[in-house]
């Protein structure tokens, strides 16, 4: 029984280390596929033909998806190309892969090229700064890194420049606004002020109209001008002199009396005569000569 057991363990022990070592050969096929793959897509790159290149580089990562060299050059055909997002997104992705320090200080030393092309130096920075922790030896990688910090602090500068000068303006429109609305409601009160001073000029003017109508009567009621005309009429009628009569002139009256008498005594004259044409008239004879 004993021996049974042993040898279905010593045939799964087999077994496993036969599996093991297919995949190892597995893995060892795969990554000799990719650097062939890689080393085509090398010379492919220095031909400049950018396309092929990439699609060798491609089918490296395809073979073997942890190959830092096939990851690594593909980002760099990207570069070539001036696509600067897909570079850093396929070096950030060797950085994730790379296992020895020397892969991580080229890609990491990649990454600060291309954030530095992106107009991104304060990210720069902080990329040369992991290049240098894994290599501190590469001057390159130092003299990019002080470039990278002028460049920061140029940007901080103009990001403080561009900031205050957004504060002022934000600042000025709104002294503006506030100008504008102070002066909105000087002229609403102007106006409001205006509109009072014309309506207390109009009531006045009423007042006024209502005050010389009462002036115009007097207690009686009667219109003042009347009055006046009146008393200014018996004024004249009294300051008008009396007519006198002239010496060897007869007035006006004793003209009027004496053509009265005239007429009177004519009238009893005639009522005389016709009395006596009734008793008869002696008629008065010639003289005898």
């Amino acid at each position: 029984m004993k021996n049974i057991v042993l040898i279905i363990l010593t045939l799964i022990t087999s077994l496993g280390y036969a599996q093991d070592a297919a995949m190892e050969e597995t893995a060892k096929l795969a990554a000799k596929r990719a650097n062939a793959y890689v080393y085509e897509g090398n010379n492919l790159l220095s031909d400049e033909d950018f396309i092929s290149a990439e699609m060798a580089y491609r089918k490296a990562v395809s073979e073997q998806p942890a190959s830092v060299a096939g990851i690594y050059n593909l980002g760099n055909s990207y570069i070539e190309k001036g696509n600067f997002e897909e570079a850093l997104y396929r070096h950030q992705q060797a950085a994730k892969v790379a296992t020895s320090k020397e892969e991580k200080h080229k890609t990491f030393h990649n990454i600060g090229n291309i954030l530095m092309k992106n107009k991104k130096c304060k990210e720069a920075v902080e990329a040369y700064k992991n290049a240098l922790r894994n290599n501190p030896a590469d001057e390159e990688t130092r003299y990019n890194l002080g470039l990278a910090k002028i460049c920061a602090e140029q940007q901080q500068d103009q990001n403080q420049d561009d900031q205050d000068k957004d504060n002022k303006d934000n600042q000025d429109n709104q002294d503006n606004k506030d100008q504008n609305k102070d002066q909105e409601n000087k002229d609403n009160q102007d106006n409001q002020d205006k509109e009072g001073d014309d309506k207390k000029d109009n009531q006045d003017e009423g007042d006024q109209d209502k005050k010389d109508g009462e002036d115009e009567k007097d207690d009686e009621g009667k219109p003042k001008d009347e009055k006046e005309d009146q008393g200014k009429g018996d004024e004249e009628k009294k300051d008008q002199p009396q007519q006198k009569p002239q010496p060897g002139k007869l007035s006006p009256q004793q003209i009027k009396n004496l053509l009265e008498a005239m007429n009177n005594q004519e009238e009893k004259v005639q009522e005389k005569m016709n009395a006596e044409k009734k008793k008869g008239v002696k008629v008065k004879t010639e003289k005898d000569w």
